[in-house]
């Protein structure tokens, strides 16, 4: 995988401060399977110059990670991603219950019994397997 195919994709909002829609997207990427356990980084600078953001804004966003060991740093050698299987594990669980949460605030505004829900979710799920199977199907062998 080349470092630009992972970063093409991330569209800042004017919302959420940019050093933390960047840790964000390193989860998202992890998640997917994008980045990978022990995957060397872009530097500071690099990332900087990829995302068009300014490298202290870089730094802040790669200090937060080593902060919450998403990534590690030893010594003069380049950034990874960790390998700790539990913060891995940490970061899928916490982005999928922030997908959960938004749903079921949503959702429960409409007054719909559980199991209709359950069902309509299950049917779009399946779907959209169908319709993106690699991408789907491979981040469910996990």
């Amino acid at each position: 995988m080349k470092n630009g195919e992972v970063w093409e994709e991330v569209a800042f909002n004017n919302r959420d401060p940019v050093y933390l829609q960047v840790v964000r997207h390193f989860k998202e990427r992890i998640v997917t399977g994008r980045l990978g356990p022990g995957q060397v980084i872009p530097s500071r600078r690099d990332l900087g110059a990829m995302l068009k953001i300014n490298p202290n804004t870089a730094q802040r966003a790669y200090k937060e990670m080593e902060e919450l060991r998403l990534i590690v740093t030893e010594g003069n050698s380049p950034s990874r991603i960790t390998s700790d299987g539990k913060i891995l594990r940490s970061i899928r669980s916490e982005l999928l219950g922030e997908a959960v949460d938004r749903f079921v605030s949503t959702a429960k505004i409409i007054d719909v019994p559980m199991n209709e829900l359950l069902e309509l979710v299950k049917a779009k799920y399946l779907e959209e397997i169908e319709n993106r199977p690699n991408e789907l199907q491979e981040g469910n062998q996990s």
